[in-house]
């Protein structure tokens, strides 16, 4: 499909309009006399599809279903950002990664002028906490902070884990005694977040020998072998360990009797743990799953198509809880996401809202994977049909450098470093088979160099294979897409648009920084 240029002018004046509305809107609500609680549930690097109510076979997740059932499953949800930290800090706020400093890139600072809506929440009398991961990887302290964005930590109850790579957090003990600890009568907000299922995972658990590998769906994007798909199967026994969790989390709204009056949001930070998805802003990458229920004022048993992104989260906790965003966290900032309450107390079916025309994504570092510590700076904009990608500095590896230097400074085999894919037996399999005729291009989809602009259709290709940013046909649709994401870039302040682009590779990590050649 393509688009007329009439068409691409009546778009841009519909989206430009939609941020100043929604603005508008954000600053305009004001208490709310019937606050629902709020509980948000997020995963640690999980794709849309795997779910059993999204159709996953190899994976059984009840909890997540009953909140599809009990409200509203969305099918078109973008992540702030393909990586934990930036994405988390999108959610946190309500704002881009790239108007967030510091904090919009991975493992660096959450500047204190920037506002939580946990913080907002807790002072106008909501009682606030959260177990897990909050906001991070990253170091809230060097801002000045005195606790996560997230709120205050509950993580007093713990377990032995059943298999290595299961955090030890008893997460579902920990929201019983956040409950323990609130006042009688006052509102809550809690913050679930699982370490579940980041890598790594243990390899042919016994709850792993319960699942088929034929059950194991790969994208086109990896190589369909019994290895692959076993690593499959290791992350589906993750997912379960979160969605247990959650399980227990509702169980508890149910018995105390705040359920029926309380927000739940389930989703996750980013994609996948897997080459060419976690890190990447392709569709695995980036489309994250997502459930709404709050049984007192949404109906049950919904899907939709709409498009949604992170800071629409964010607005929608606000505009619930009667609160307004931040009038201004810095220069150039403004809020862009759009409440959702509209739409979940609808009661139609697919796509409700048709002015949701785009959702933006994007990063910068992630981890210390190239010379310098240098990142690889992408802004994507995903539409019902498109997703198009900009990659800012295409010279630089987007996977990190194929080689890196050794502790005891001699340089490293080939394929063994590219440290913005975690470690995994899927990527261990692509780099032994990396001269295979059959099976080099895996390895060269996940790692090899990549093209200023990409464009895909990803109605008919969510592996994101077939670049059409050359194609004819499409060429409208590219100038369209290419204009609109660089337009809300400059409204919204993004330095990659300014003076100073590349104020992103001066921002701190805290981890460890690895020693790469300035040629592989």
């Amino acid at each position: 499909m393509t688009i007329s240029r009439p068409q691409f002018m009546a778009t841009l004046l519909r989206f430009t309009a939609g941020i100043v509305l929604c603005v508008i809107a954000m600053s305009a609500h004001g208490i709310s006399a019937d606050r629902p609680n709020i509980v948000l549930a997020i995963a640690d690097d999980q794709s849309w599809m795997h779910t059993s109510a999204a159709g996953y076979r190899a994976v059984a997740t009840p909890a997540f279903d009953r909140v599809c059932q009990n409200g509203v499953r969305f099918n078109q949800c973008i992540a702030g950002s393909p990586g934990c930290s930036p994405s988390r800090a999108a959610l946190l706020t309500g704002l881009h990664h790239w108007q967030l400093a510091e904090a919009g890139t991975h493992d660096s600072k959450f500047p204190a002028q920037f506002t939580s809506f946990p913080d907002i929440l807790e002072k106008n009398g909501y009682f606030v906490g959260y177990t897990g991961k909050g906001w991070g990887p990253g170091n809230w302290k060097a801002s000045g902070r005195s606790r996560n964005p997230a709120g205050p930590l509950f993580e007093h109850a713990t377990l032995h884990p059943p298999i290595a790579g299961i955090s030890e957090n008893d997460y579902a003990g920990n929201f019983a005694e956040f409950l323990k600890q609130r006042p009688k009568d006052q509102p809550f907000c809690f913050w679930y977040g699982a370490h579940e299922p980041h890598r790594f995972y243990a390899k042919d658990s016994e709850f792993r020998k319960r699942k088929r590998l034929e059950d194991a769906d790969v994208p086109a994007f990896l190589p369909d072998v019994p290895e692959v798909r076993s690593d499959f199967l290791d992350y589906c026994v993750e997912i379960e360990w979160f969605d247990k969790h959650l399980g227990h989390l509702l169980d508890q709204l149910k018995e105390s009797g705040e359920l029926d009056n309380t927000l739940v949001i389930v989703t996750a930070d980013n994609g996948m743990s897997f080459p060419r998805a976690k890190a990447n802003a392709y569709e695995y990458g980036i489309h994250v799953p997502l459930a709404i229920s709050w049984p007192a004022k949404i109906p049950p048993g919904r899907v939709s198509d709409d498009l949604i992104g992170f800071v629409d989260l964010t607005a929608t906790i606000l505009e619930a809880t009667g609160n307004s965003a931040p009038a201004a966290n810095s220069p150039n900032v403004m809020p862009t996401g759009k409440s959702l309450l509209e739409l979940l107390t609808s009661t139609k079916q697919g796509i409700i809202d048709p002015t949701r025309i785009m959702v933006f994504s994007g990063r910068e570092r992630h981890s210390s994977a190239r010379p310098r510590n240098l990142g690889y700076p992408i802004r994507a904009v995903r539409t019902q049909q498109f997703l198009y990608i900009r990659n800012f500095h295409p010279e630089r590896w987007p996977a990190g450098n194929p080689r890196e230097i050794n502790h005891d400074g001699q340089l490293g085999p080939m394929h063994e470093a590219y440290r913005d894919i975690d470690r995994a037996p899927t990527l261990e399999f692509m780099a032994k088979n990396a001269d295979s005729p059959d099976l080099r291009k895996y390895l060269d989809w996940a790692v090899a160099k990549r093209p200023l602009e990409e464009l895909y259709d990803i109605r008919s290709d969510a592996s994101c294979l077939s670049n059409l940013a050359n194609s004819k046909e499409h060429e409208i649709t590219l100038f369209i897409l290419r204009s609109a994401l660089l337009e809300i870039l400059k409204v919204t302040g993004d330095p990659r648009m300014g003076d100073n682009p590349e104020i992103w590779e001066t921002y701190p990590r805290f981890s460890a920084i690895r020693q790469f050649p300035d040629e592989p």
